[in-house]
């Protein structure tokens, strides 16, 4: 009975992904995917709405990014190359999905949503993704440890996270401005990691490390001062 509900569930969620990719996410309905599926309605429901079937689309698209890039990487190559590497990897899992369209994007944009990357829902897929940049690094040469070094993989992701969004946006022929955004960005941001070296750099890393935990906190502090922004009498 429970391999019944096991193959039943993997028919509704290859059939919601596929509504995913080719109808995008506002056409997609869970009557839809039920009906296609040849399932009840209630039965699509082992997936609590569209939301929980974004989640399974993040976790398949980065299990097909770690697949790709992690046998590409190259073992004491420079940053920059191992990078471009793994950035073209991700748009290459992604590619089938471009079509989701505007409507995802929105309701990913929000913070309050559960399909938001920084969401606690995300929290299996974006680690996933952290742990790929971290793979990264330990495959490159030159590339800092410290305290610096533990943050650098949050750090990557974030921008992959701005590369994801340009390519979700990008109209250009097979998202060519994206895989040129990355040929770029690449070699960008090995050489700005490369500075740390210098002094300018590591007061640099000191303050990045600085407002990632601030950005990690809780509630963000109150940084203005009592008598900031009051008016005279």
């Amino acid at each position: 009975m429970a391999a019944k509900s096991e193959r039943t569930r993997e028919l509704v969620l290859q059939t919601a992904l596929r509504h995913l990719r080719e109808r995008g996410y506002e056409a997609t309905t869970m009557r839809g995917i039920a009906a296609e599926a040849g399932v009840s309605t209630g039965n699509a429901y082992y997936f609590a709405g569209k939301d929980e079937l974004v989640q399974e689309l993040y976790r398949r698209i980065q299990q097909e990014h770690r697949t790709v890039a992690a046998p590409r990487l190259t073992p004491g190559a420079p940053l920059a190359e191992n990078l471009r590497t793994v950035l073209h990897a991700g748009l290459e899992a992604m590619t089938p999905y471009h079509g989701l369209g505007t409507g995802l994007l929105t309701r990913a944009l929000s913070a309050q949503r559960a399909v938001s990357p920084f969401s606690a829902a995300s929290g299996a897929p974006r680690q996933q993704a952290i742990s790929l940049m971290a793979e990264t690094l330990t495959a490159s040469r030159g590339t800092p440890g410290g305290a610096l070094g533990n943050r650098l993989p949050q750090l990557l992701w974030l921008a992959y996270l701005g590369v994801t969004l340009h390519w979700a946006l990008d109209t250009s022929p097979d998202q060519q401005r994206s895989r040129v955004l990355v040929d770029g960005l690449a070699p960008l941001l090995a050489r700005t990691i490369s500075l740390v070296r210098l002094p300018v750099g590591r007061r640099l890393s000191t303050d990045v490390i600085e407002l990632l935990d601030r950005l990690a906190a809780p509630t963000a502090p109150d940084t203005t001062s009592p008598t900031e922004g009051r008016r005279e009498p």
